[in-house]
């Protein structure tokens, strides 16, 4: 068994909606993805311990936490490129972009017809990211959250561990 990307894009999801029960064609249509990829996440994810199923499906945040924090960056590197325009993502991105939005470098973007910033293209986990950001905005930060531990540099990373800790603990 092996993890995709879309995987931890689904895991995210879940965690925004904190246990509500939410049937796989709405978590779907939440993030541009068909039920039967959003199924086949769930089981990847469950059997990673990622997630469990009670009444409905829930992350095990300590495992998910884990896993993001010391495993992400190795095992879902992300492609750097071309400038391009997209939306702000990593750093440059909600919540980080209160902290280094001064940064001087040109903002990592997940490529979108639709975005606002130029900047240069930084491969989000997955192609839909973007348009389900625009419609769920805490999912947006904990993905620029992931985004900048997948690719920042230390001081973002340790930025990004920080908030997505107190995110992903146990209530």
């Amino acid at each position: 068994m092996e993890l995709k990307q879309q995987d931890i894009y689904v895991a995210l999801k879940l965690v925004v909606l904190k246990g509500e029960p939410c049937s796989m064609q709405r978590i779907g249509e939440a993030l541009g993805m068909s039920a039967s990829r959003v199924h086949d996440s769930i089981h990847r994810l469950i059997k990673a311990r990622l997630i469990r199923k009670d009444k409905a499906y829930r992350p095990v945040l300590a495992n998910l936490k884990e896993f993001i924090v010391h495993g992400i960056r190795f095992a879902f590197v992300p492609d750097i490129g071309e400038p391009t325009r997209g939306m702000p993502t990593a750093s440059f991105a909600p919540p980080l972009n209160l902290e280094f939005g001064e940064a001087s470098d040109q903002a990592h973007v997940w490529p979108d017809p639709e975005g606002e910033v130029r900047g240069i293209s930084f491969s989000p986990l997955h192609k839909s990211a973007p348009k389900a950001a625009r419609k769920d905005h805490e999912l947006y930060e904990l993905l620029a959250m992931v985004d900048a531990i997948r690719g920042g540099r230390a001081r973002e990373r340790k930025m990004a561990i920080e908030q997505l800790s107190r995110r992903l603990s146990a209530p």
